[in-house]
């Protein structure tokens, strides 16, 4: 079988740079495209320069429709509103669509779900092995322990330039302790806590997000009883692990039927 050829978006910045190296050092997969916005100084250069590689013979460009009409995936992590046309781009041209990106509000989904029915959208709030191997044993606990008893907190830091909170991968968390505890996230989650906030709520799952430094992204849960708490964390020290999550969600992909899948369903882990 020919390499798979991967159109990359927001080729320019840390994520996209770390996926055109994971995706020039992997075999069976081939960078396409290396798109950028409108305006950028990095148009016309070669992206395999950008990614420190040396030349590759893939040059920035914004024409984001060319690109994925010439490819048979799209990796993306780059902003919801963006990610949201891509995926309906992806519908018609029948393009596998992998999703990085983080921060969709209730429209976005939705629209990502209408894409779906044409295309194959793998789309996580992280694609490490390590985070979704976590996310099933936050849902195995979660659905052990009596939430009359057990409080769950989940703790998030990143870099000073993310922009949303809580991460992607909290909320990938948060979820997986809902569907353990078969509740909606959205009603038992704690955002914010300030000033005089009384009691914590049984059953409820609250988020701390913290920012600071250059770091890539540390997650820790933490189930607290009375006289005993346990801890369940991944630390990511290397941008890398979600580029190789992320091209070997595009490899699984290829071929598949539409629909919306997830890390979960790339790595077999789903208990389906």
């Amino acid at each position: 079988m020919s390499d798979m050829k991967l159109a990359v978006a927001g080729a320019a910045g840390r994520m996209g740079q770390a996926l055109i190296r994971t995706i020039v050092s992997m075999d069976g997969v081939a960078v396409s495209a290396a798109v950028e916005r409108s305006g950028s100084e990095c148009l016309g250069k070669d992206a395999g320069v950008q990614a420190q590689l040396g030349e590759i013979g893939v040059a920035f460009t914004d024409d984001i429709e060319a690109a994925v009409a010439a490819s048979a995936g799209l990796v993306d992590f780059t902003t919801p509103d963006f990610t949201v046309a891509n995926a309906a781009l992806a519908a018609k041209y029948g393009v596998a669509h992998v999703i990085g990106t983080t921060g969709f509000n209730a429209a976005h989904d939705e629209k990502i779900q209408i894409a779906a029915e044409k295309a194959v959208i793998v789309k996580s709030g992280n694609m490490s092995l390590g985070v979704n191997l976590l996310s099933v044993l936050v849902r195995q606990a979660a659905k052990a322990l009596d939430p009359e008893d057990w409080d769950i907190e989940i703790v998030e830091m990143h870099h000073r330039h993310k922009v949303d909170a809580p991460s992607g991968t909290a909320l990938l968390l948060g979820d997986a302790a809902a569907e353990g505890r078969d509740v909606n996230l959205s009603e038992a989650s704690i955002r914010v806590r300030d000033g005089h906030t009384g009691p914590r709520p049984a059953g409820s799952i609250g988020f701390a997000s913290l920012r600071g430094g250059s770091v890539v992204g540390d997650h820790t849960v933490f189930l607290a009883g009375e006289g005993e708490m346990v801890e369940l964390s991944h630390k990511a020290t290397d941008r890398s692990i979600f580029a190789r999550g992320a091209v070997k969600a595009a490899l699984w992909a290829r071929n598949r039927e539409p629909g919306l899948y997830s890390m979960i369903d790339v790595l077999g882990l789903s208990e389906n």
